[in-house]
């Protein structure tokens, strides 16, 4: 599975998707993420996520964002997640 640090992430990479709740990403997030929160985004990732497309997952500590890369991957999304802040 893919990781990067934060620092090394520039939007033209691909979609930064942040996978925590909607409070949680309301207080602190990278001006870049977009807020697909986890249990959604698995549950709905066929009409989401386009599997011509990068995306990359950042969460506050770095397990949801994890789990969700693994899943997706399975699936045959392009998915790298974004390492601890």
């Amino acid at each position: 599975m893919k990781s990067i640090k934060e620092s090394d992430y520039y939007p033209n990479m691909g979609i930064l998707i942040d996978v925590r709740d909607p409070i949680s990403y309301k207080e602190n997030h990278n001006p870049y993420s977009i807020n697909i929160y986890y249990d959604k985004l698995l549950m709905n990732h066929k009409t989401l996520l386009d599997k011509n497309q990068k995306y990359y997952l950042i969460c506050d500590k770095g397990h949801k964002s994890k789990k969700a890369a693994r899943v997706l991957s399975f699936y045959g999304y392009d998915v790298t997640y974004i390492i601890n802040r």
